[in-house]
């Protein structure tokens, strides 16, 4: 089987910013708002070299988003900088009104997603923030799985007309993905080929369902991993080939199960090809305080995880 391995560690919401500092220097459209997070959100080196096109807007995460939605209108391409939280849950009736039901394009930027925001908490935390941008018509979203692949998907939406939800992380990962990879919205990423067990992973759980595989492998056990970097749209194509092959699925995620990707997997499964599947991801709970690492072992959002509901999904074809 194809391994992967890494020599670095390192935030997403960093690739985000050398995404962001790229387009300043390459696409004059591009501006920048932020609520009062610059340093948490990475945007510094966009700012220095940009000034004029940044927009502090402070702690009045509603307003920036009335801005952005404004800001389109005049051809600009705005990207918002805030924790995952206060870019959805907070402001999730003007982005329904003013960003997707009239589909602006702007661009939500959401760093601290998920459990590893980690000693702040349950405040902070947000584990329901994919279902909520899913939900709303004409809205992408996007959520990658290291450093380079932020990246790159940072660059990416820029081109693309339309809202777009992108969703990274607090914590060093390891990079396991190339620099020059071409980032391409709604097409999953086959990392791993394989027979018995289909695990289809987002964001930070990519690394871990590898990590998984290995252990599988191991065992005797042939699992296929899919980087599902794009939840909407979702590439059902990649998914029903690999089921139509392996005859079940996982599915992982640091988001609650309720409403994340293994909710959007089962409905294509369920339209198409009904196939046993478990998930791996938060089951209806709101987080607490922890080190990211005691978090996801905690709340089973882990390689241990993985393995345990690839062979309990086995056992049902």
């Amino acid at each position: 089987m194809k391994t992967y391995t890494y020599t670095e560690k390192k935030d997403t919401r960093s690739g985000f910013g050398a995404g962001l500092a790229e387009l300043g220097r390459t696409n004059p459209n591009v501006v920048a708002l932020c609520a009062d997070l610059i340093g948490s959100l990475k945007m510094d080196e966009f700012i220095k070299e940009n000034p004029e096109r940044f927009f502090q807007i402070g702690i009045a995460e509603a307003n920036m988003m009335g801005i952005a939605a404004g800001l389109t209108i005049g051809g600009k391409i705005p990207f918002t900088g805030t924790f995952a939280n206060f870019s959805t849950g907070r402001v999730y009736d003007q982005i329904r009104q003013s960003i997707a039901y009239s589909d602006k394009n702007v661009k939500i930027c959401a760093s601290h997603a998920g459990l590893t925001l980690g000693e702040d908490g349950a405040t902070h935390q947000i584990l329901e923030d994919i279902g909520l941008m899913k939900m709303l018509p004409g809205m992408t979203v996007i959520n990658p799985c290291d450093y380079n692949q932020t990246k790159a998907a940072t660059i990416a939406i820029a081109e693309h007309h339309g809202p777009v939800y992108l969703r990274f992380g607090r914590p060093s990962v390891p990079i396991f993905t190339p620099a020059d990879q071409k980032f391409e919205i709604g097409k999953a990423i086959n990392f791993t080929e394989g027979t018995d067990v289909t695990i289809v992973a987002t964001g930070h759980l990519v690394w871990e369902a590898l990590e998984a595989s290995k252990t599988l492998n191991e065992k005797g056990i042939s699992a296929e991993v899919i980087n599902i970097h794009t939840i909407k749209p979702l590439d059902a194509k990649a998914i029903l080939d690999s089921v139509a092959k392996t005859g079940c699925i996982v599915t992982a995620e640091e988001h609650n199960v309720i409403g994340g990707l293994g909710e959007s997997v089962a409905r294509v499964l369920a339209t198409h090809n009904p196939t046993p599947q478990e998930f791996v991801g938060t089951n209806d709970t709101f987080g607490e305080s922890g080190t990211p690492a005691q978090l996801m072992d905690k709340y089973g959002l882990n390689a241990e995880a993985i393995v345990k509901a690839c062979e309990t999904v086995i056992k049902r074809k």
